[in-house]
């Protein structure tokens, strides 16, 4: 596998551009007076989705050749990297294979049958979902999609970095979520060729953090999955994002699902945007890292809004005090 460049982000740039607007991103006065610095939410829950990740199956599906469309597509997912394959392919007219959870988030499931997509429960968690997928791969010839290990995938998510840079150069820090490490492996590619100055930060959930002992100790690391934030709930590391963060991210910040659940409380109270839990895993990193931040120009991504109303019932409970 090679890292994708950033004239391949570009390139997948201009591949999205047809079917996905550009998202905002938007200073919040509210969020700012909180951390006591410039603080802009980069909005992909405005996506038709709900979520980052269709920018990266678009980019992905638009680049199979005749012959891998044909087979069919398959993939493992907790919902929003499975939506964005199932969006994908329906738009370019390809069969799609999902593999969930047996207690997969209902919004995401109802969501993925309205697409069209063939689902597959099997497994407590998301790794278990992700084996069985690989079996039926190669048991029935479809071409499988890694929900990380694919150039393809990095490149067409990482277009949410090249616009925020493009909406704010003078961006100092952006916080973005890590589960398999897509979207932080890209903001990588893209902030380090364009001005090695920015700070790239990883959040992950401190109940399901093998992305962050990958990290840290250099190696592919497998790790309890124990976290309420499906999106960010995987149990190992993945070699080819992992390869880029070793590269490059600058920190990596591990928060508890209670500092998730204020960050989504945070968000519907001082900036009037809904969060699913994975979707607000980069303000509670920000939130952690407080007076580090005084002063500076911060994007922090707010990848995804699928959320329950029992998990937002949750977050408002932790938030309130209650």
């Amino acid at each position: 596998m090679q890292a994708p460049t950033l004239r391949d982000v570009y390139e997948a740039k201009k591949t999205i551009a047809p079917y996905l607007a550009r998202t905002p991103l938007h200073y919040s006065a509210g969020l700012s007076e909180v951390l006591q610095a410039q603080v802009y939410l980069k909005h992909d829950e405005y996506l038709p989705l709900g979520a980052f990740k269709a920018r990266g199956g678009i980019n992905l599906l638009a680049h199979l050749s005749p012959e891998e469309r044909a087979q069919g597509v398959i993939t493992a997912s907790t919902g929003n990297h499975g939506q964005s394959i199932a969006y994908a392919c329906r738009l370019f007219g390809v069969r799609a294979l999902i593999t969930l959870p047996e207690k997969a988030n209902p919004l995401k499931v109802a969501a993925l049958r309205s697409l069209g997509a063939e689902l597959i429960f099997h497994g407590a968690n998301f790794d278990q979902a992700k084996a069985h997928c690989e079996r039926l791969a190669v048991e029935e010839g479809y071409r499988y999609v890694h929900p990380a290990n694919e150039p393809l995938l990095i490149a067409g998510v990482a277009t949410q970095t090249l616009e925020v840079i493009e909406d704010l150069p003078e961006v100092e820090a952006i916080f973005v979520p890590l589960g398999g490490g897509s979207g932080v492996s890209g903001a990588c590619i893209v902030a380090k060729a364009l001005d090695p100055r920015i700070r790239v930060v990883a959040v992950q959930s401190e109940a399901a953090p093998a992305g962050y002992l990958s990290w840290k100790r250099g190696e592919l690391v497998e790790a309890k999955m124990e976290t309420f934030a499906e999106g960010v709930a995987t149990g190992a590391g993945y070699e080819l994002p992992q390869s880029i963060l070793r590269q490059h991210l600058d920190d990596f910040v591990l928060v508890s699902d209670d500092q998730i659940r204020y960050a989504i409380g945070l968000l519907v109270e001082k900036a009037h945007t809904l969060a699913e839990a994975a979707g607000a895993a980069a303000l509670a990193g920000a939130l952690k890292c407080g007076e580090a931040l005084r002063g500076k120009k911060v994007s922090i991504a707010v990848s995804g809004a699928n959320i329950t109303l029992e998990q937002l019932v949750e977050a408002m409970k932790v938030y309130r005090g209650w």
